[in-house]
């Protein structure tokens, strides 16, 4: 589904926790996640420390959007 929105001219950010799967279905921006059960968060952190955590992946992902890209690229810091 990422590569037919790009297709049309919507970038897209492709977040996850196993890239390598992103990279197969061509993604091309990809920003890596936590853990499978839990990409956005760590239930393990208290509230707080958790805010911050998904706070910086969707700021890490809103940068993504605007860096032009021309080929697969795994955004791991931003």
């Amino acid at each position: 589904m990422v590569k037919e929105i790009e297709r049309t001219g919507i970038p897209v950010v492709h977040m996850c926790t196993v890239t390598p799967i992103s990279l197969t279905v061509g993604a091309n921006r990809i920003i890596p996640t936590i853990a499978i059960p839990h990409p956005l968060g760590n239930p393990a952190l208290d509230p707080v420390e958790e805010k911050k955590l998904r706070r910086r992946l969707v700021e890490q992902a809103i940068k993504a959007f605007s860096i032009e890209v021309d080929k697969q690229t795994v955004f791991e810091n931003l």
